[in-house]
């Protein structure tokens, strides 16, 4: 666990932090004399796996990318197994280190994006809706500073309604979770006009998490004039990471039209936060 993590009031919502050990890894660009300070951006990559496990196919990859775009990068690994709102205020705290070190890692502290992938969407786009919330704020106090100023959410489990993903509901909610709480961790439903920008995408024959998840959520930004880029993609399933060979673990990983993803989400980060 990083130290910064030690301070996360988890027993303030009840939950037992031993055992708990969040990590947040560094893939960043150094500061050079050569090159000169950039005050680049930062994404904080959050991988999927349910909530139960990690993806290791949605970790150093992704960060690697972005690094080799001139983005730094962070890959968080957050405790799974463990019930809401635990992985979010872990995010909140890696967003904070990163925003208060932002001079240390040559970071615009104006920039800071969050990244997730299925479950680690969840928890990604859970910050990107809820850090402005009274319920976020009764248990940080002043959340100013845990703002994500982008997110970039790939085959996102996003609703508890008709086309939930089991497993990370139950996950991070338990198998008989109360209606109050149902609705909190449906994102469509928590969406407003402080939402950051969003760039988004899914593949519409994903049988595990549906891209209803996608749709409702990206409706949802349009109803509060957030900005937003998607795409939808005819086919590629669920879980293909980067799309090509460097995250395949099986064939049906590699799929050339939905690997486009990567670039697509680069070039949006560039003209949202590197040009201005």
């Amino acid at each position: 666990m990083n130290d910064f993590f030690k301070n996360i009031p988890y027993k303030k919502v009840g939950i037992n932090p031993d055992g708990l050990t969040p990590v947040l890894e560094p893939v960043v660009l150094k500061p050079s004399k050569e090159i000169g300070l950039r005050k680049r951006p930062a994404v904080i990559i959050c991988p999927g796996g349910g909530y139960k496990f990690l993806s290791d196919r949605e970790t150093e990859p992704v960060a690697m990318r972005f690094a080799s775009f001139g983005i730094n990068s962070f890959i968080l690994r957050y405790s799974t197994s463990v019930r809401f709102p635990a992985a979010l205020m872990e995010l909140a705290s890696a967003v904070r280190y990163v925003r208060e070190n932002a001079e240390q890692f040559d970071i615009d502290p104006d920039k800071i994006l969050v990244c997730g992938f299925s479950a680690g969407g969840h928890l990604a786009a859970s910050l990107g809706t809820l850090w402005n919330s009274e319920y976020l704020k009764n248990i940080l106090g002043n959340t100013d500073i845990c703002r994500p100023d982008g997110m970039i959410l790939s085959y996102p489990v996003i609703t508890t309604g008709k086309y939930r993903h089991q497993g990370s509901v139950d996950s991070i909610l338990g198998e008989k979770p109360s209606e109050e709480m149902l609705k909190l961790v449906s994102l469509e439903n928590q969406a407003d006009d402080k939402t950051p920008k969003t760039f988004i995408w899914h593949c519409a024959d994903d049988k595990n998490v549906p891209v209803e998840n996608t749709l409702d959520f990206v409706k949802a930004l349009s109803c509060h004039n957030i900005s937003f880029e998607c795409h939808i993609f005819p086919q590629g399933g669920h879980g293909l990471a980067l799309s090509d060979e460097s995250t395949a673990g099986r064939e049906s990983h590699i799929n050339p039209v939905c690997a486009q993803w990567a670039e697509l989400a680069l070039n949006w980060v560039k003209r949202e936060f590197m040009n201005r």
